[in-house]
């Protein structure tokens, strides 16, 4: 019985009952009447899809947060984006310090898998370090954020309540806004975005590239290495970023950048493609894009950000691994190396894994939902751009997302769970136990490809 019970409780099962047990808890949190306006009656379908939503710090609405939710109702909000950004065992394992108990072998089980990390060693650092840094991101943009909106707002409460929730929203890459309008009134001011670009950046490069930057300016040692999963991940990330700059201006040029200025372009682009990687903020309203940019702008949201961040996707070292192991290929290598290191086999294999169990869901998931609203040619795009947005954890939408039906919303919820613990964390969650096979057949090659 034991036995039976330990196989049904793996790690990666707790992990995903745990966020599916938050998900639920803040969706009765948000179901109750003091957290909606005073004549405003929230459904339990839009409470739940807001909390699956905001756990997994995607930022997709079926409602007007601004018009729909009280103070109380947004601090919920905020609390749901705030664990699922940092983490189910990142806030567990606070909890545990501060009660002064040790930290058991298996809860460091659990943190390993929660921030896919591969050794037991500094876990417990890790967290505190994460928690601090993110806390730490979070103040210092809320109180710039909240100093530059005394210029807008009436009150110095209402410009620093802002401040405080937007920062939140960027760092944890959630999507979420309380002005009603995303960042669509800020579309002019260049500060503005700028913060908000970098909480985005800092949010989704991945915590264990912060602590591995926190190491070193306060190291003395100017010998300093970094890992080879940083110094993959950073290049990756920077690299696709300019990419998405680049892409989107060349799409955009003659069509929606018609007529602005070389500056205006340049922040729209330079927004978009931050955004588009797992921030869900919004300038515009990107439903006016060309179809060129819509389809450009689903994939940024497919690669997604770092693996141990806040955003989701196919993640940035699936995408690096990917590329290099197909390069090496057509150099006729069979090993692939990268910054004088060499990736383990294990590592190439997971990320076809990953890449492909990504596609084979993605695609089944816009048949699925294409089916549940009958749609035509003219839909599609909006549902593979809201696929790929649930998938990725993004929040980005071209405004479809409160007029699909319970089918359809049901799938995205699922996506957004999947995208937040990770694709290869739930694939190990439904996979049985590992058997040893008692005999083995002859081996014989077959033609791929």
């Amino acid at each position: 019985m034991n036995l039976r019970l330990g196989n049904l409780l793996s790690p990666f099962r707790i992990i995903v009952f745990s966020y599916i047990a938050a998900m639920f808890l803040f969706s009765l949190l948000l179901y109750l009447p003091v957290s909606a306006q005073p004549g405003v009656n929230v459904s339990y379908t839009e409470a739940l899809f807001t909390s699956v939503s905001a756990v997994s710090v995607t930022g997709l609405t079926v409602v007007n947060v601004s018009e729909t939710y009280s103070a109380a109702g947004v601090f919920f909000l905020a609390a749901a984006i705030q664990l699922g950004g940092i983490g189910v065992m990142t806030l567990g394992t606070f909890v545990w310090m501060v009660l002064g108990r040790k930290i058991p072998l298996s809860q460091r089980m659990l943190i390993m898998v929660d921030q896919n990390q591969i050794a037991f060693s500094g876990l417990v650092s890790l967290m505190r370090g994460i928690l601090l840094v993110a806390l730490m991101i979070e103040i210092i943009g809320a109180l710039v954020l909240g100093t530059y909106f005394l210029s807008y707002f009436d009150t110095a409460f209402e410009a620093y309540y802002q401040g405080a929730f937007g920062a939140l929203s960027a760092f944890t890459n959630a999507g979420f806004d309380v002005t009603g309008e995303s960042l669509i009134p800020f579309a002019d001011d260049y500060f503005v975005q700028l913060v908000n670009i970098l909480l985005i950046f800092a949010g989704a490069i991945g915590f264990p590239v912060l602590m591995e930057l926190k190491a070193y300016f306060a190291s003395k040692d100017r010998s300093f290495r970094f890992s080879l999963f940083t110094k993959v991940t950073t290049a990756t990330y920077f690299i696709v970023f300019a990419i998405g700059v680049i892409g989107l201006w060349i799409f955009e040029k003659n069509a929606y950048y018609e007529g602005f200025s070389w500056h205006k372009q340049l922040f729209f682009s330079l927004f978009n493609s931050a955004t588009a990687r797992s921030g869900g903020l919004a300038t515009m309203d990107v439903s006016q894009l060309t179809l060129a940019s819509l389809l450009f702008l689903s994939a940024l949201m497919i690669i997604g950000a770092s693996p141990s961040s806040v955003g989701g996707g196919i993640r940035t070292t699936t995408l690096a691994v990917m590329f290099l192991t197909i390069k090496s290929f057509a150099m006729g290598r069979r090993d692939v190396k990268v910054f004088g290191r060499e990736i383990h086999e294990e590592d190439r294999q997971k990320a076809f894994i990953v890449l492909s169990a990504f596609v084979v869901g993605l695609f089944l998931a816009i048949i699925l939902v294409s089916a549940f609203e009958h749609s035509s040619e003219l839909e599609l795009m909006a549902i593979i751009f809201e696929v790929s947005s649930a998938f990725g954890t993004c929040g980005l939408s071209m405004g479809i997302t409160s007029s699909l039906t319970l089918p359809s919303k049901i799938t995205l919820m699922m996506l957004m769970l999947i995208g937040r613990v990770g694709l290869v964390a739930f694939l190990f969650s439904i996979r049985g136990k590992e058997k040893q096979s008692r005999y083995k057949y002859p081996t014989e090659r077959i033609i791929i490809g």
